[in-house]
């Protein structure tokens, strides 16, 4: 199957329970444990806990229903935004929020938190601030400048997103492009904060192919400094699992201050 079959996230979407169950689900086949839970999650909890990504809100822009990542989050800021581009996204994650039966299981995620921040199982405790940090989730278009237009969001203390910009940009001038209209979600000292799959094309979802964008760790640093920020953090883990599921080298974890 060459690239020019493969689907286009923004316009055919994909199984985001599909998603979860291939690549985040407690389960003996599933190898992206270190990848696609552990990495970020290490990451997230040391930029946290150096103190100087914190604040009233944070907006998250992730592909998929994935929440693994907010845990940690919940922490350091009053409310969290949730932008999601797919009706089943945003279905998916609401099943989890509202306690619904059917939601993905999260469970497994408390044995890294534990991990990483030494407490005794709280998974109640942590699910509940988590539930209550997330008070909204709003759909959103990305060939719009404003990206939840008509509705104007407050301007964000911190913009996490996770392989977003990887499957809604067709190449790396999309990338680019809407790299810019993140930053415009930032009060100014605000911070970005991003994970993606460095020089991945696609990334299997049931029976499709996903396109992902292509770059290297080189493009990513250059991107934010040439659009105004101040990296504070880059972190590349290479990559642990043998699969064809998806041909990424490495993830990238990276985080950067906007400067004005």
């Amino acid at each position: 199957m060459d690239s020019s079959s493969h689907k286009f996230y923004p316009v055919h979407g994909f199984d985001s329970r599909e998603h979860l169950e291939t690549y985040f689900a407690n389960k003996e086949e599933m190898g992206f444990g270190d990848d696609s839970l552990k990495f970020p999650m290490e990451c997230l909890h040391h930029a946290f806990s150096e103190g100087n990504i914190k604040g009233d809100l944070l907006i998250d822009i992730s592909a998929g229903s994935f929440i693994h990542h907010l845990y940690t989050a919940s922490g350091y800021f009053k409310q969290i935004l949730v932008l999601k581009c797919s009706e089943q996204c945003i279905m998916e994650q609401n099943k989890w929020i509202n306690t619904r039966t059917g939601a993905f299981d999260w469970s497994h995620i408390m044995a890294y938190i534990k991990c990483l921040e030494g407490n005794s199982d709280q998974r109640q405790d942590k699910d509940m601030t988590l539930k209550t940090a997330i008070t909204k989730t709003v759909k959103c278009n990305f060939d719009k400048e404003n990206l939840t237009d008509p509705e104007v969001l407050p301007p964000a203390d911190c913009v996490i997103s996770i392989c977003m910009l990887d499957t809604i940009s067709k190449d790396q001038a999309d990338y680019i492009k809407y790299l810019r209209n993140f930053r415009k979600l930032l009060k100014p000292e605000g911070y970005l904060i991003l994970v993606g799959c460095l020089n991945s094309t696609y990334v299997k979802i049931g029976q499709d192919k996903i396109h992902m964008c292509k770059y290297d760790e080189n493009f990513a640093r250059k991107v934010l400094t040439d659009e105004g920020f101040i990296i504070d953090h880059c972190a590349v883990h290479k990559r642990t699992v043998e699969s064809d599921l998806t041909d990424y080298e490495a993830l990238l974890f990276i985080t950067g201050r906007r400067e004005c």
